[in-house]
């Protein structure tokens, strides 16, 4: 079970939240970064860990910057998350840029930069050669697994996934890029999305590093280091138990001495990407009620919708909520929507809620990553500002919110001849 926590007492939320107008996020940066410490340490046997923060989560610079005091990295796919990671002050040996159907423009930025090229297809040996003049000292390829994995829910089955390398093409990338020069060689995959079940993850550890084993005795190259990917899953139901960042450590430390250690291999660095298990849980949408409507229904309508919160309409995803200063008794059932034109603009469906009435105020859980930055502007909604409690306890706003004159700005009222 888990406990779900507000980042605030009830009445100094709602107190906040009159004061500053809703909808907007707030993220506990105390709990984050106790968080990120946690996991820090948990590894701390793995001389040269990392976890490169997958800055799609939550791309604000702040947090960004934050993680990155404490020695985290950054997982970038593109240019605008690479100028994120940047302008925190990350270094480029910390910054992964990960390709996905990458332009020419973003792979010359990023080796520029001197950020770490994770490619995503044996193409792109060619497509970075041909950009960039050569390719990098030091290369990763992403591994997919195909038949050899299920995948999971979200991230779906690896054999209909366009991400990765195959296994034989694997081999013939990391050949390919050793006679271009290459010296130092790393290995990645990502075969799970929002995973709570600790055994995946390790047996995707064993995958790897059988993998590394094999790269060594076929193509005499060593691999120094191996992602696991992102994919550690928050409890986003109260039933829900988190991963334990110590015990997934141990369990990957065990296979790591039988499989890599005892084999005499050199020694290998790890590293992830996850960037929902870091501040997932530590993030809040809060929402004004508009109206209560009693049809063939019950309907809560709030201030924020799907525009501010997608994964609910995507992936049909369980987000808990809180209605400030009321017992939480579930006596009534409701259906929790937002005002776009989507009849699956619903955050909640036949959810037991204390009776609500309009200018409640509802704090929507878990939505530390994936909330903000999957943002749109269907309907003309414009996004939502973002807050963040810091070690000091007071609330500072690390995003405006946008307005209409921004939402305006890039369309031209005289059209201009091309």
């Amino acid at each position: 079970m888990t406990e779900k926590r507000l980042p605030l007492p009830s009445e100094e939320l709602e107190a906040l939240a009159r004061k500053l107008g809703t909808p907007f996020n707030i993220y506990h940066g105390p709990w984050i970064r106790k968080n990120a410490e946690d996991m820090m340490r948990a590894f701390s046997w793995n001389q040269g860990f990392v976890n490169y923060f997958a800055v799609k989560a939550l791309p604000n610079v702040n947090i960004v910057r934050m993680l990155g005091s404490l020695g985290f990295g950054a997982d970038c796919s593109s240019l605008p998350e690479l100028r994120i990671a940047e302008s925190a002050g990350i270094p480029a040996s910390r910054i992964m840029f990960t390709s996905n159907d990458t332009p020419d423009d973003e792979f010359l930025e990023a080796y520029r930069m001197g950020a770490i090229l994770n490619l995503d297809d044996i193409s792109h040996i060619d497509d970075v050669v041909r950009v960039c003049g050569a390719l990098p000292d030091t290369i990763s390829f992403r591994f997919n697994p195909g038949p050899e994995r299920t995948g999971n829910a979200i991230i779906g089955n690896p054999v209909e996934a366009k991400y990765g390398v195959t296994r034989e093409q694997l081999f013939e990338c990391f050949s390919k890029a050793e006679k271009l020069g290459v010296r130092h060689f790393m290995l990645h995959t990502m075969v799970a999305s929002n995973e709570l079940n600790e055994s995946y993850i390790v047996e995707t550890a064993r995958m790897l590093f059988s993998l590394v084993g094999e790269i060594k005795d076929r193509l005499g190259i060593q691999i120094e280091q191996i992602d696991l990917g992102g994919g550690i899953g928050i409890p986003y139901r109260p039933e829900d138990d988190a991963i334990s960042f110590n015990e997934l450590s141990e369990d990957i430390r065990e296979l790591y001495n039988e499989m890599i250690e005892r084999r005499g291999f050199a020694p290998l660095r790890l590293s992830f990407e996850c960037g929902r298990a870091i501040t997932g849980p530590y993030g809040w949408l809060i929402s004004t009620v508009r109206h209560v409507a009693h049809k063939y229904k019950d309907y809560v309508g709030l201030d924020a919708c799907m525009a501010d919160l997608m994964r609910p309409a995507l992936y049909g995803a369980y987000h808990h909520i809180t209605v400030l200063g009321k017992d939480n008794d579930g006596s009534h059932l409701y259906d929790v929507t937002g005002s776009l034109c989507e009849n699956n603009d619903k955050f909640a469906i036949d959810r037991s809620l204390p009776e609500i009435t309009p200018g409640d105020v509802l704090a929507i859980h878990d939505t530390g990553a994936h909330g903000h930055s999957m943002g749109f502007n269907y309907n003309g909604k414009l996004r939502h500002a973002e807050y963040l409690i810091g070690d000091d306890g007071k609330v500072y706003c690390i995003r405006r919110a946008e307005t209409i004159d921004d939402y305006l700005s890039t369309q031209l009222s005289i059209p201009q001849e091309v």
